[in-house]
């Protein structure tokens, strides 16, 4: 049976998380129940990443088997079927064992703040009204690119096996709104982007210091990050894999 790649996009705000939840809305949910109404029959999907309640995302995957060829012209009118916030960009052939999260190489997330009131940011990018030294901001950033043990900067209640990422970007950078955190990595923990910029933020007030960041690092301990970052900062921009892995489907 044929394997798709489904290419989605959403903002979060009125969802609680990208995966199917029982008496709750997601993204995946969505999707599925569109496919549903257009094709007649149900179409079970496998996420790529399982972004929290709030997070949006300019670029997630699903994937799932189907009995015949779908024509990208189906897009248009799933996407007629689906809620304004979330619209499906493209779809692509892969082989039977491709995995849309265990083969994406990649992730990258950006995670925006901006310091002035402004009702237009409000639910895309967290108020943060404090002054903020970009230095301080960028040497922090720096001391997490690397192999590193994320531990400390993972929620508790995580499946994952081991807190080992290693992130290939780590920057903060203005933007017209403020300053934006960009973090690539091969894997994530739950919550670790927020963790992450709530623990740097204090590093940019004064309110903490390198060697103390350093510290909470090495202390694999989660209660001494920072997660108050809320999750509509959050944006999972790009998911990439290997060469060739995913075609587009004609």
């Amino acid at each position: 049976m044929p394997r798709y790649f489904l290419e989605v996009s959403y903002k979060g705000t009125l969802f609680s998380g990208f995966q199917v939840q029982e008496n709750a809305n997601s993204i995946q949910q969505e999707v599925e129940k569109a496919f549903a109404v257009y094709f007649r029959s149900q179409v079970a999907m496998t996420g790529s990443s399982r972004t929290d309640a709030g997070v949006h995302a300019r670029q997630n995957f699903l994937h799932f088997d189907f009995h015949g060829p779908i024509p990208l012209s189906a897009l248009y009118h799933l996407n007629a079927i689906l809620p304004d916030d979330i619209t499906l960009k493209n779809l692509y052939w892969t082989g039977p064992e491709s995995h849309c999260r265990f083969d994406a190489r990649t992730r990258e997330y950006h995670y925006y703040i901006y310091a002035k009131k402004d009702p237009f940011l409000r639910d895309r990018a967290y108020f943060y009204p404090y002054p903020l030294d970009l230095e301080m901001l960028q040497r922090a950033a720096a001391l997490l690119q690397g192999n590193l043990d994320f531990h400390a900067f993972s929620k508790r209640n995580t499946q994952a096996k081991t807190s080992l990422c290693t992130l290939t970007k780590s920057c903060w950078l203005t933007w017209e709104g403020g300053l934006v955190y960009q973090v690539e990595a091969n894997r994530f923990l739950r919550g670790m982007v927020r963790g992450l910029v709530g623990t740097m933020l204090l590093v940019g007030r004064s309110k903490l210091n390198l060697q103390e960041l350093q510290a909470i690092i090495d202390s694999k301990d989660c209660e001494k990050a920072d997660f108050t970052a809320p999750a509509h900062g959050l944006f999972l921009e790009r998911v990439t894999y290997p060469p060739g892995l995913i075609q587009p489907s004609t």
